[in-house]
């Protein structure tokens, strides 16, 4: 090979070097022009989104509208129509009442004759544990009050004793105690005497006596003043006794009323029937007793004195005494806590026999015959029952809407659970106690649902209520109602020359050519129409205000048509690397 041929070899892979890098570098220009395309066209949609916002805020006052939006009208006719006013919300049920049933005592189960399932009436037996420990308890608790009972009695006993009393009718022959005095128990306080009768106690020939009898009367016969009184036997004393001179007597007694200066000091005789006694002897009281303290105490008052007549028992000194109050006190504490113990274990029996405390369903069952409940059994519940009879729900009403419900509202109720059912529940409380929540309360409303069917406790369901209701008024859509109760209604129908379903022509104002504004008065409303009670008849055409985000849907119409254009200058159809050459 000569020098030529290694200078065109040479020459040749250089051009096809150069002619490479002419490729790759126009490759590069070419892509740089299409980001520059692109970045251009981003700031030319930017620049006509800013001029379009800034137009529509030019013209906004004219709409009465500054954030970009546009506002056209449509004509419609005033119908009478039927207007529903609702309130929705959502909740989970629950049974009408519940209730976990716990033991509050300790022992084995006896019984337990019910299983899951089982309908049970309220008080029914559920449960029967074993009461002998129970049992052995209440005896015990009987024996202490009894106890306690004997003690208190004894103690009001001694109550009774402070009031000294007189042991039998009679007079008071003398006191012996004072105000202030300390006395203790067998102290004498004074001394009683019955002198209204006397008795005379003499001997007789026990032969005489023989023919004697009890209430027969006598003679009595004063030694001092020989004067004779009369007298009754009381008594007769059959055992013969021996008198000086081998005399054999037996005595009688004999009672005579005291015609007022006989005295125990007073001696006479006595003749029966004729036969007179062997001696005289003295006169005896027919009772003369000493008044005794007994019990311990300081002397707080004298009741009779002496020279009074009084009746047997009756009160003659009273007593104080600080111990006995003390005791009575204690004790009374203590029988009262002896019945109070006695009484609670009584009550407990009860728990030992566990009733159903509602009617309902045995939802489930814990425990059953044979297992043992301890003091952590309290905490468990031995069974559930739910009360079926009706389903309740729990609504949340916002503060602005909380006014418009009542009880006794109809309620319309779904469940995704069971579909293509509509149930119809009721109002059932309104409570007035609400939840804050960032600002804004609510109140629970409860809703009962008497007519169940497949529904269960805890399904999620949908409710609505009805809280307002009226038919065939008139009615008009909800955005035809401007500021101050006004509506636009078509005065000159010449002018109205739109066609169905497209918008009307505005003047100037941008009100509808052949529209003024007609004030009216307003009723109910739901989300879609409101009732008008006066200012318009039924027929009338109006315009209804129609409000459009010019922005978001321009925006929207050039994102699409930059989707699916024609791809930029210079991309469509061309190679990406550079040709084989």
């Amino acid at each position: 090979m000569n020098v030529l041929e290694v200078k065109k070899k040479l020459f040749s892979k250089k051009t096809k070097r150069e002619k490479s890098e002419l490729v790759t570098d126009a490759t590069v220009t070419a892509k740089k022009k299409k980001t520059r395309k692109r970045v251009i066209i981003i700031i030319v949609i930017a620049a006509v989104l800013l001029l379009l916002f800034l137009g529509l805020r030019s013209c906004g006052t004219a709409t009465g509208n500054m954030s970009g939006t546009a506002t056209t009208y449509s004509a419609a006719q005033v119908e009478k129509q039927d207007i529903t006013v609702k309130l929705s919300g959502s909740g989970t049920l629950q049974a009408a009442d519940s209730y976990e049933v716990t033991s509050l005592t300790a022992g084995e189960i006896l019984s337990a004759d019910f299983k899951e399932g089982d309908i049970v009436e309220k008080d029914a037996i559920l449960y029967q544990i074993d009461t002998n420990d129970a049992e052995t308890s209440i005896k015990s608790a009987e024996l202490s009050l009894q106890r306690s009972q004997l003690s208190y009695n004894n103690i009001l006993k001694t109550i009774a004793n402070l009031s000294v009393k007189a042991p039998a009718a009679g007079t008071i022959t003398e006191i012996n105690v004072k105000v202030g005095d300390t006395v203790q128990t067998g102290s004498k306080i004074g001394t009683v005497r019955n002198s209204a009768s006397v008795t005379l106690r003499v001997p007789f020939n026990s032969t005489d006596v023989d023919s004697f009898y009890v209430g027969e009367s006598a003679a009595v016969t004063l030694d001092s003043t020989f004067e004779t009184l009369n007298g009754t036997v009381t008594k007769i004393n059959n055992t013969e006794q021996v008198l000086t001179g081998n005399m054999l007597v037996k005595y009688v007694t004999i009672e005579v009323t005291n015609p007022g200066g006989i005295t125990d000091l007073t001696s006479a005789t006595a003749t029966i029937d004729g036969l007179a006694c062997n001696s005289s002897a003295a006169f005896d009281y027919i009772s003369s007793e000493t008044i005794t303290a007994k019990a311990s105490g300081t002397v707080s008052s004298i009741i009779a004195s002496e020279g009074d007549h009084v009746e047997k028992n009756s009160v003659v000194v009273n007593l104080t005494s600080d111990d006995i109050d003390e005791n009575v006190a204690s004790a009374k504490l203590s029988l009262e806590d002896a019945q109070n113990n006695l009484e609670n274990k009584q009550e407990a029996l009860e728990d030992y026999t566990i009733r159903s405390p509602i009617a309902g369903t045995i939802i489930t069952k814990t425990y059953k015959a044979g297992d043992k409940l301890d003091s952590t059994s309290a905490k468990t519940a031995l069974c559930k029952i739910y009360d079926l009879s009706y389903l309740t729900m729990e609504l949340s009403v916002d503060e602005l809407d909380i006014s418009k419900v009542s009880v006794g509202q109809k309620v319309s109720i779904t469940a995704d659970a069971v579909e293509g059912k509509t149930f119809t529940g009721e109002v059932t409380k309104v409570n007035i106690s609400g939840t804050t929540t960032n600002g804004v309360t609510a109140y629970p409303v409860t809703v009962k649902i008497p007519d169940t069917e497949d529904l269960l406790p805890g399904m999620n369901v949908s409710a609505e209520i009805v809280v307002k209701s009226v038919k065939n008024v008139l009615a008009v859509p909800v955005d035809a109602i401007s500021r101050g109760n006004k509506i636009l209604v078509c005065k000159d129908a010449s002018k109205l020359q739109t066609a169905a379903g497209e918008s009307l022509a505005t003047d100037k104002s941008g009100i509808p050519v052949g529209f003024e504004y007609v004030q009216v008065t307003l009723g109910v409303n739901n989300d879609e129409y409101i009732e008008v009670t006066s200012g318009l008849k039924e027929g009338d055409t109006i315009a209804v205000l129609h409000i459009i985000d010019t922005i978001s849907d321009m925006y929207q119409q050039m994102s699409q048509g930059e989707q699916g254009g024609s791809p930029p200058e210079g991309e469509g159809g061309q190679g990406r690397g550079p040709s084989g050459g």
